[in-house]
């Protein structure tokens, strides 16, 4: 590497696993960037290499079909004994929390295909702390592929779609059966617009999960608590959990934005810390800013990241 001249004039470039050169001013000492990428390039980047990869693992599952229907379907049917569970409940009491059973599907089914979606899009995140342990993760840094990109596909699996199959199914009978609802324009649109917010909040919470791995190296249940957890969590009524629960999902881990809050304003239902209605439009904003944070989060966690040498 050589020195800066007197004048400025750069002595040396840095070269990036791209292949791509930049001047020294493009970068702090002791700090790698991008280079001459822009932000929209990089992304660019990121999503063409996980299309690629998980193309692949798409192409190595459909090799074998049958076993491809197979565990699709299995993972449809463990999901379902969720709700069946909500069902055989049903059969005894006429309502939990006030709630009928078309609303607690109706929360339900949002619940599961927004964490259905993230599931499939980054459920992948988990094994992050198995790599940082046995120093695979090694060799995912070397290739010229951004390292989000890579963790989020590995073992891309189809049969997460089982989870988004059965959550649609569950939504599906409650906007039958839910005969008390005043649909209105906005209440129409925001039903899509919870899904797709609620998976990238969902998104989210994975991604930052595996930001705290490259620190705990050992913390995949503590992920699980908050991703598999929070899903659990959000399919039933917020008038069935104490007020400080209520409270922390909301204002401190914004879990409520994934469905309670769009869904409670759908139901005509008031929100237990009587926020005003138009907080339930707020999903698309909380979703990018929890990605914003997940995404400053993961940049720390790769930054900190010290291989194990082996």
């Amino acid at each position: 590497m050589g020195d800066r001249g007197d004048g400025g004039v750069v002595g040396a470039v840095k070269t990036g696993v791209r292949g791509d050169r930049w001047a020294d001013g493009d970068w702090d000492d002791g700090d790698w960037d991008d280079g001459p990428l822009s932000r929209t390039a990089r992304v660019r980047d990121s999503v063409r290499a996980y299309r690629m990869i998980a193309a692949m693992w798409i192409r190595s599952t459909m090799a074998y079909r049958a076993s491809f229907a197979m565990t699709t379907f299995g993972n449809f049917a463990a999901t379902g004994l969720d709700f069946l569970t909500i069902v055989l409940m049903f059969s005894q009491i006429d309502s939990l929390g006030g709630y009928s059973l078309p609303e607690i599907a109706f929360l339900y089914g949002l619940s599961s295909i927004a964490f259905g979606i993230a599931d499939l899009v980054v459920g992948s995140m988990d094994r992050l702390g198995r790599r940082v342990r046995d120093g695979t993760l090694d060799t995912l840094l070397v290739r010229p592929a951004p390292l989000l990109a890579q963790v989020a596909a590995d073992r891309f699996a189809l049969r997460r779609l089982g989870r988004i199959t059965q959550g649609l199914m569950v939504l599906g009978y409650a906007l039958l059966a839910l005969d008390d609802v005043h649909w209105t324009t906005l209440k129409v649109l925001l039903v899509p617009v919870t899904m797709i917010s609620g998976g990238a909040i969902f998104c989210a919470v994975f991604v930052g999960g595996a930001a705290f791995q490259f620190v705990a190296r050992d913390a995949s249940e503590v992920q699980n608590a908050f991703t598999y957890g929070g899903a659990t969590l959000l399919q039933y009524p917020p008038g069935l959990f104490a007020q400080d629960l209520v409270r922390g999902v909301t204002f401190v881990f914004p879990l409520a934005f994934v469905n309670w809050l769009p869904a409670l304003y759908v139901l005509g239902r008031p929100y237990p810390l009587d926020l005003p209605e138009w907080v339930a439009f707020l999903p698309p904003l909380v979703a990018a800013g929890c990605c914003a944070l997940a995404g400053l989060a993961w940049r720390a966690g790769v930054r900190s990241y010290r291989s194990t040498g082996s």
